[in-house]
């Protein structure tokens, strides 16, 4: 199992303690690209993809729900780019 691989399982199987840098490192794996952001924000788009990915860093982890969204990206695509 790669590191991606792991990355990614690591994410989908506890969404409640995503750290902040994996989370911005899995979208990269995924073909997001980051996109601006202010503060503790930072954005993400796809081409083609309507979704964007926002994570907010709250003490080094993303809130539950950005968590969920990027775990729905990681299914839809499946970790590869």
């Amino acid at each position: 199992m790669t590191r991606r691989e792991k990355l990614l399982e690591a994410i989908c199987t506890n969404p409640k303690a995503v750290r902040f840098e994996d989370a911005c490192q899995a979208a990269k794996h995924l073909g997001f690209i980051h996109h601006g952001g202010k503060g503790s924000h930072r954005a993400f788009k796809r081409k083609g993809e309507p979704v964007q990915l926002n994570f907010q860093n709250r003490q080094g982890t993303i809130p539950p729900y950005q968590a969920r969204q990027l775990i729905a990206m990681i299914r839809k695509y499946g970790g590869n780019r």
